[in-house]
């Protein structure tokens, strides 16, 4: 039978599973069986070997023969061997028989640009302050931290999320009406369909993500037409049976125009005389470059109006961490849909957030990312005036995109053109048709969603000139 060895308890170095089957003596079946695991790609290159004394603890054999093994695999280049590196997977190890995809699967091709919008530049994400707070948060968390905790989230973090929105973006709020989540998607899901039942009206451009949830959860939206002054608010009257209204008043995403004051006044209206809720997605709140601090809808009535935001875009959507502010009335709801702990975001983050939002470390980061953004976003807009000044960018004014409108007259072939042209140097980024809602009304409108906030400083250069090669000439 094989002999299948599972590491003893008291070996040394990490696990590696071997079967030392056939024929021969102990050092050539260990040497075939290693060199199995790394034709066959379950040793992948780069990874390290437990050192020769440690497998041959795990294994029963002796050091020289695991010694002796590794010696033959450097020697044959399976393995690469270094001074305080250790023995490796050598990256030139490759399969000694060429392998084929599976026919159904179609090439990939990588873009080499990545200009998407709503990615923040992950080489940014503040990993010495962040780990600096993570300590102290840590050092001074209480016992209790680590047991069942409160649905709503650590009161740590509410009570420095109450402070922190209430400062920047004048949201009125306890800590006892915050509720902590994962991010957006989620606290839609907790709120749907058990919280607000019924139709939704949306704005006409939003993300496509969004409103499939909202289908999944067998909820109709109804799309609300959009100007230069943000949503149309007129349009909520012939919204027939809506139950609230999902609105991105800070950034309209993605065509990028705050909600005017008048309308941010008639929606709250709309709200208090229907008994209806709006659902404030405080979309790239934080990234201003041009205009005056756009306050928080919440704050024009906390009975009315939800108020959604994350650190997904602030700090790295890998951090997954965010935050709903409700009304008094359907905290305990969110709760009962929240339900288990294997809901609830991680105890160990929740401290660590709390920390950096208290002790000014997050302040410190959004001010030097938002001056990072604003040199890019510069930098795009002056390199599309000199190569394409036939082409209108919008949305400039906040946020980690733009939008760049083709000229009037365009239609979804010329936006597919120039999607295809993009792609052929290498960039990838999105077509503003992608984001229009199927049943809108309004005119569609045509263009480039680029965002300027993933590539790192160095490679947003390259990034730039590909697209200007990229961006349809003038007539």
């Amino acid at each position: 039978m094989p002999e299948s060895w599972v590491n003893p308890a008291e070996s040394l170095g990490a696990d590696l599973h071997l079967e030392l089957t056939g024929p021969g003596s102990r050092r050539a079946v260990l040497i075939r069986a290693l060199r199995d695991a790394i034709r066959s790609g379950r040793l992948a290159p780069g990874t390290r070997l437990p050192p020769y004394r440690s497998l041959a603890a795990d294994l029963g054999i002796a050091r020289n023969t695991v010694a002796d093994a590794y010696a033959e695999l450097v020697a044959e280049g399976w393995l690469s061997a270094r001074q305080g590196s250790g023995t490796r997977v050598a990256h030139r190890a490759m399969p000694l028989t060429p392998t084929r995809a599976p026919a159904h699967r179609a090439p990939v091709s990588r873009p080499t640009h990545n200009l998407l919008q709503g990615q923040p530049d992950a080489a940014s994400f503040p990993r010495t302050a962040w780990l600096a707070a993570a300590r102290r948060a840590l050092t001074a968390a209480p016992h209790d931290a680590f047991g069942p905790g409160d649905p709503r989230g650590r009161p740590e973090l509410r009570r420095a999320l109450a402070d922190y929105l209430a400062r920047t973006r004048g949201v009125r709020t306890d800590p006892e009406r915050i509720v902590i989540c994962s991010g957006f998607a989620h606290a839609l899901r907790l709120l749907l369909p058990a919280v607000l039942p019924g139709p939704l009206a949306v704005e006409s451009y939003g993300l496509p993500f969004h409103r499939d949830l909202l289908a999944a959860a067998g909820l109709r939206t109804h799309p609300l037409g959009i100007d230069e002054h943000g949503v149309e608010s007129a349009d909520l009257a012939a919204a027939k049976g809506v139950q609230a209204v999902l609105l991105t008043p800070a950034h309209q995403f993605p065509l990028g125009v705050p909600l005017h004051p008048d309308r941010r006044a008639a929606v709250i209206n709309w709200a208090r005389e229907s008994g209806r809720y709006l659902l404030e997605d405080d979309y790239d709140g934080e990234f201003r470059y041009d205009r005056k601090p756009v306050g928080a809808l919440q704050g024009l009535d906390p009975e009315r109006v939800l108020h959604i935001g994350s650190v997904s875009k602030s700090l790295s959507p890998a951090v997954r961490l965010g935050w709903m502010v409700l009304p008094d009335r359907l905290v305990d709801a969110v709760l009962e849909a929240k339900g288990e702990r294997e809901a609830w975001a991680g105890v160990t983050d929740q401290l660590t957030l709390a920390e950096f939002l208290t002790h000014g470390a997050y302040d410190r980061h959004i001010r030097r990312m938002r001056q990072r953004y604003r040199r890019r976003r510069d930098q795009l807009i002056d390199a599309v005036a000199g190569h394409a000044p036939h082409l209108t960018v919008t949305g400039i004014a906040a946020g980690l995109h733009a939008v760049l409108q083709l000229p009037d007259g365009a239609g979804e072939p010329d936006e597919q053109a120039a999607l295809r042209a993009a792609r052929w140097q290498g960039l990838a980024l999105d077509g503003l048709s992608a984001y229009r809602h199927p049943e809108a009304t309004m005119p569609a409108r045509h263009g480039l969603v680029v965002g300027y906030a993933t590539p790192s400083d160095s490679a947003f250069p390259a990034a730039l000139e590909a697209l200007c090669r990229a961006l349809p000439p003038l007539g």
